[in-house]
């Protein structure tokens, strides 16, 4: 199975290890990734605080490139940039003197027929039909994550259906019992993490991260497990910081899922550059026979 593969900024830069490990994984189970040709940021959240024409125009260019791949679908890991990419596929397919006015200026034209994915869609499939288990070498036994969406994977800014609940999706818990983890229920699954306002406004950030992190414990949590790089870098770079301030003692780890897939699959942390976490992350999977 190939299809086309948009990284976006982020798994090129910050979360360059998660574009390392969605290709690893991917390949040992069939699915041959082709990243885009000259693709360009999606805009993320700041494009469309500033021009809403290039909120759109942005990620129909790299949707342009896409559908001229002639493959079937285009997958996305990122959330905010799967959101950026689905909300201008459905405007342009509602507003078509945009569509005319955007395709003016691109040498490869949006049609708006692609399938978006993001890595969830393409991994549940596969759990529920038992690949995943029969890929799998090891079973994550003793694993107590806390699936964590972030605000972006399931809700958008226009009426888009999507393949999951909006408030209490369940794709990865599905991945994660597939594999013999116990993922729990817990109340903050879709809260924002304060994405880049980490950096501009940390006190309100570290709050929502505090209460994330306080739910997530109290629920007996031994760790998160999420698909948003942004999601994943502020709970991993910012955790002794929130917790300082907000008095949590406990540390949790903050996987990605492809690290979690990765691992039952016998790829080595080491391999999967779990070791360049900020929170100290090998030490629990060491403690479950996991590495």
């Amino acid at each position: 199975m190939e299809v086309a593969y948009y990284p976006g900024c982020s798994l090129h830069a910050s979360s360059r290890l998660y574009d390392i490990q969605n290709k690893l994984v991917m390949e040992r189970l069939g699915v041959r990734l082709k990243e885009l040709e000259d693709w360009n940021c999606c805009g993320a959240t700041s494009a469309g605080k500033i021009d809403d024409f290039m909120a759109i125009a942005m990620p129909a260019r790299n949707l342009g490139i896409g559908e001229a791949s002639g493959l079937p679908g285009i997958v996305i890991p990122c959330s905010a940039c799967y959101s950026r990419m689905l909300v201008a596929q459905k405007i342009l397919q509602t507003d078509q003197k945009l569509k005319d006015e955007i395709n003016a200026e691109l040498l490869k034209k949006v049609r708006g027929d692609i399938r978006i994915m993001s890595i969830l869609e393409v991994l549940v499939p596969k759990a529920k039909s038992r690949e995943l288990e029969e890929k799998a070498v090891k079973k994550l036994k003793g694993l107590r994550p806390a699936c964590y969406y972030g605000c972006m994977q399931t809700r958008f800014p226009v009426e888009i259906s999507v393949p999951d609940d909006v408030e209490n999706p369940q794709g990865m818990e599905i991945i994660m019992k597939a594999l013999g983890a116990d993922p729990l229920d817990w109340n903050y699954k879709t809260d924002c993490c304060g994405a880049s306002a980490a950096v501009n406004d940390p006190g309100t950030s570290f709050y929502l991260m505090s209460k994330i992190m306080k739910d997530a414990i109290a629920r007996g949590a031994n760790c998160f497990i999420t698909t948003c790089p942004l999601c994943q870098l502020n709970m991993d770079a910012y955790q002794g910081k929130f917790c300082k301030k907000h008095g949590i003692s406990e540390r949790l780890p903050v996987y990605f899922i492809t690290e979690m897939l990765g691992i039952a699959m016998g790829i080595s942390p080491q391999e999967l550059q779990i070791d360049r976490h900020f929170v100290e992350s090998i030490t629990l999977l060491i403690e479950l026979g996991l590495a």
